[in-house]
């Protein structure tokens, strides 16, 4: 008679995996998650802050795409500071939320959280970060911004579609900023 597989007659004892959340408070949505390589060390042993910014700018790129329904080009970055360094082995995760919504323009903040040391958690944000995206049609020039259904004119705009779906605390907070403005 063979022995009993052990892995199927001895309970799970293992502690819960701990990651980061899905969504922080204030109404930011996890857009990005990416463990940089070696090749993307500097001299230092850090993390290059370029390769940083670079994947600030694929993740804060993710909310102005849902809201323009089209092409978008990064105009403008409003603020970057670098708060702890990023080493290799890291998960980043990148959080989003739209700050404001223009005629053509969305400017969101993002920031970037590090799960270090993985038998021992530790989350550590190490970088935020302002950028704005503008709207662009096919010979690369500003558009406006597509309107919500039911949407008056310029007002707020919802994402419809959106994976957490148009009623989105990220989207409806944006869109309660945009109209107070």
């Amino acid at each position: 008679m063979p022995a009993p597989d052990p892995l199927s007659t001895t309970p799970d004892v293992r502690a819960p995996l701990q990651l980061a959340p899905s969504s922080l408070p204030g109404d930011r949505e996890l857009v990005l998650r990416v463990m940089p390589l070696p090749a993307d060390v500097n001299a230092n042993g850090d993390i290059f802050g370029g390769w940083v910014m670079a994947q600030v700018d694929i993740a804060g790129a993710v909310l102005p795409s849902r809201l323009a329904k089209g092409r978008i080009a990064t105009v403008a970055v409003n603020q970057f500071v670098f708060k702890q360094p990023v080493s290799l082995g890291d998960l980043l995760s990148f959080y989003a939320r739209v700050e404001r919504i223009g005629r053509t323009s969305v400017t969101v903040h993002v920031e970037v959280w590090a799960e270090r040391n993985p038998a021992n958690l530790q989350l550590v944000k190490v970088t935020e970060a302002s950028l704005t995206y503008v709207a662009i049609d096919r010979d690369g020039k500003p558009r406006p911004l597509p309107e919500a259904p039911g949407a008056p004119g310029q007002a707020a705009r919802t994402i419809p579609g959106h994976s957490t779906g148009a009623s989105s605390p990220t989207m409806q907070s944006a869109a309660a900023r945009t109209q107070a403005r």
